[in-house]
């Protein structure tokens, strides 16, 4: 039986950290905005065009995926004042200690993991 308490520390601080950062990635998303505009609008003429737009492009990723990440351990951390953390939302079987340990937000067992990515 995995150690809740233990699990929601690493949670809550795991949320900090990605509450942390996002201010910075809206930051970077607002400076490459601010420069492509202050900077010629042809990006493929522009020596720094291209450049602007991957940072732009690389801040959003970042950013939506901290978000997504940000939204997982909430829903973990949902899932532990439920009473269903450490259960597979597939199966019903307890999740390895292990997995939990390498993924603390995971809501599925090894054997779910590939068909809950595909959103299945």
């Amino acid at each position: 039986m995995p150690d809740f308490e233990r699990f929601r520390v690493l949670l809550e601080e795991e949320r900090a950290r990605k509450l942390e950062l996002l201010p910075a990635l809206r930051a970077d998303i607002s400076s490459a905005n601010a420069a492509r505009q202050d900077s010629n609008v042809d990006d493929e003429h522009d020596p720094e065009g291209s450049t602007i737009a991957f940072e732009l492009s690389q801040a959003s990723a970042l950013l939506k995926q901290s978000i997504a990440g940000l939204d997982q351990v909430d829903a973990a951390l949902a899932r532990i004042a439920a009473g269903t953390y450490g259960t597979c939302a597939v199966c019903g079987d307890p999740i390895a200690e292990g997995r939990l340990e390498a993924r603390p937000s995971t809501p599925f067992c090894i054997l779910h993991a590939a068909a809950g990515r595909q959103g299945r």
